[in-house]
């Protein structure tokens, strides 16, 4: 093993192709931020790294963001990283800033908000503060594993639901089906709304291109369980990799209105910074004789750099792939009877939270 300065001749990439067990990353690129770097001698890289949850100390819990691309501005992160290892996460490059690697680290080193339920209710007793639709979560999943053990996730659902304050939720986790109780009373107040991600109907892909996430069965059965509830839910057929999951695209859709989706969403990959060299990776170590070509067609939806640095352009791409795949969305859902769009969610219900001696405002 060596350790080399960013400005000497080294390898970039991710050096251990053959892969670590249970994760998406095969080791950890380069950090951008870093002045050392690790590379592995041959047969030296770790085949196995154990997770590690690590406590954030954050002073707030809501983010906010001025990007047209998005359909939310403000957003709750429970955690910073995620256990879920998807090799094709746009978030992980988030990790660098925390001075981790995009890689394996970003899998393994989890950032904990433990007081994240406070803060949020510390945020909105103040009596400026002015209720919006909130995203849980904006980067990483809010059901990651760990949930199951902290409830950091439900802390944070239990006071919304206490205020009636508006939420929409991703996540590619069975978990989530604990917490409809709290989802069903918000949806009484049209103040919540659920996706669940599904890029694959294939068990064994989804094994590897999410390892550490729920089988593609167990969230359709989400889906199953939410709509009952009366929970409003759709799919999020997200990413689309072109040359990898673009043909499964009518199945996912058939399948997730089965269930009982009633809207769906979908983007096309892209693989910005680090993200591109962990892909790269994953490809030569599951489907090596693809590689080229996957990479060729993210490159023509997604420029040079694989991931659109324009409004309007990163989350469906450019071009006669990320038309094609447009095209085959539309038709998927038309024919199902969904919407490509949720329902609205509503603040009208919201009432601050009870204050420190359990009296609730009264106006």
């Amino acid at each position: 093993m060596s350790l080399h300065s960013p400005h000497e001749e080294s390898p970039r990439g991710v050096p251990n192709v053959k892969g670590i067990r249970g994760r998406g990353a095969a080791g950890n690129p380069d950090q951008r931020f870093a002045e050392l770097h690790v590379d592995y001698d041959p047969g030296e890289a770790p085949e196995k790294v154990a997770t590690k949850f690590l406590r954030d100390f954050s002073s707030s819990i809501i983010s906010r963001n001025r990007s047209p691309d998005l359909p939310f501005e403000a957003s709750l992160n429970p955690y910073r990283g995620c256990e879920h290892g998807c090799s094709y996460c746009y978030a992980r490059p988030t990790h660098e800033y925390l001075g981790f690697s995009a890689g394996v680290d970003f899998e393994s080193r989890i950032m904990v908000k433990e007081n994240a339920p406070a803060l949020l209710r510390a945020e909105l007793s103040k009596l400026s503060y002015k209720p919006e639709t909130l995203s849980l979560s904006g980067v990483t999943d809010p059901y990651q594993p760990i949930e199951k053990k902290l409830r950091i996730t439900r802390g944070c659902l239990e006071v919304l639901a206490e205020c009636r304050h508006p939420v929409v939720l991703i996540t590619k986790n069975h978990l989530i089906t604990r917490d409809v109780d709290l989802l069903a009373e918000l949806a009484r107040h049209s103040a919540t709304a659920v996706y669940v991600s599904i890029t694959t109907l294939d068990s064994e892909l989804a094994r590897k291109l999410e390892p550490r996430a729920s089988s593609p069965k167990m969230r359709l059965e989400a889906i199953r369980l939410l709509h009952e509830a009366g929970i409003p839910v759709g799919v999020s057929t997200a990413p689309i990799i072109p040359g990898l999951n673009d043909s499964e695209i009518p199945a996912l859709i058939e399948a997730a209105r089965a269930a009982g989706a009633q809207f769906a969403g979908y983007t096309v990959v892209r693989l910005p910074f680090a993200v591109k060299d962990v892909f790269r990776a994953w490809l030569d170590q599951h489907f090596p004789g693809m590689r080229d070509k996957i990479l060729s067609r993210i490159e023509e939806t997604q420029g040079k750099t694989m991931s659109h640095g324009e409004f309007g352009k990163r989350l469906k791409g450019m071009g006669v792939w990320s038309e094609q795949i447009a095209a085959m969305f539309k038709v998927s859902i038309k024919r199902a009877g969904m919407l490509h769009r949720r329902p609205e969610v509503s603040a009208e219900a919201f009432r601050r939270p009870k204050d420190a001696g359990g009296q609730m405002e009264l106006f």
